[in-house]
């Protein structure tokens, strides 16, 4: 807008507004509030399309500046302030940048961080400008920051924009981003049941430690390691399901630390099994045990 054209806009809005704080409440006052935002409109959109090529629409920024200028209209006091403009821009230019800081975000980054990676952003351009490269000893001593908060400025940069899952990942590789995520481990239950019962086992008496190992590894009938014992079957249920309650009992009670500093399992005859599906299936069946003694 020309210099003369603003200076008879701004006349122009000192009348309007003198018209608002007289006016009561009603059609009139509304009819003469819309005048001001239409009058203005264009300066909204200009500095809407300051904000283009960086994620977001023009006519979806050209929506947001006039929010903006809307509340400008509705807040701005001529008693306070002697020009609409000095107030208007500010308000436009913080509803759009509040837009891309709480909408635009692929991932939720906390405000702090995202000022972090601003700072680092400006730091990183500057330095390129002047050939040097953006190391982290370089950022923090150009920006005052932290080693902590570069590094967090640094990873929020690639924050903004996420890529689909659908991706290419590389043109020698081929097949989406997708693809290359982990999954879920099934093995990681045996390792927690086997490290939970191992405390347990190692504390029972050779005889315990035996009949678990043949029934639940070996999968013997109760009467065989009678026979193989040398005592009736009811006293190998009696040892098996005692034996499966002191391990549930251990494995809930002990505090970590102490599971931690045990000796290595090589102990116990359970370590000799050379399948890892035969610990799988003797410690499923040791859990179902104890559950039920």
């Amino acid at each position: 807008m020309a210099t003369e054209d603003r200076r008879a806009g701004d006349a122009e809005t000192k009348e309007w507004f003198r018209q608002l704080a007289e006016l009561p409440v009603g059609a009139e006052r509304e009819r003469v509030r819309q005048e001001i935002i239409h009058a203005w409109l264009p300066m909204a959109h200009r500095l809407a399309a300051r904000y283009r090529n960086r994620g977001e629409t023009l006519e979806d920024l050209r929506q947001i500046a006039a929010v903006g200028l809307v509340s400008a209209v509705y807040r701005f006091d001529p008693d306070r302030s002697r020009s609409f403009v000095p107030f208007a821009v500010p308000t436009i230019t913080g509803e759009i940048r509040r837009h891309f800081r709480d909408r635009m975000w692929s991932v939720h980054v906390p405000r702090r961080v995202q000022n972090l990676r601003n700072v680092v952003r400006v730091a990183t351009a500057e330095l390129a400008a002047k050939s040097a490269p953006a190391s982290l000893a370089r950022l923090v001593e150009h920006t005052g920051l932290t080693e902590d908060e570069v590094r967090q400025g640094s990873e929020a940069l690639h924050g903004f924009n996420t890529l689909s899952l659908d991706a290419e990942t590389s043109a020698v590789t081929g097949g989406g981003l997708g693809e290359f995520l982990g999954a879920s481990d099934g093995a990681f239950d045996l390792v927690l049941g086997r490290e939970a019962a191992k405390p347990g086992i190692l504390g029972l008496a050779e005889r315990e430690k035996r009949a678990l190992y043949l029934r639940f590894f070996e999968g013997m009938t109760q009467s065989a390691i009678a026979a193989e014992l040398g005592v009736s079957q009811m006293h190998v249920s009696r040892l098996i399901a005692g034996s499966c309650r002191r391990i549930r009992e251990h494995a809930l009670d002990e505090p970590d630390a102490d599971r931690a500093h045990r000796h290595p399992h090589g102990d116990c005859p359970l370590s000799d099994v050379p399948r890892a599906t035969a610990w799988g299936r003797g410690l499923a069946g040791l859990r179902r045990r104890a559950g039920r003694a």
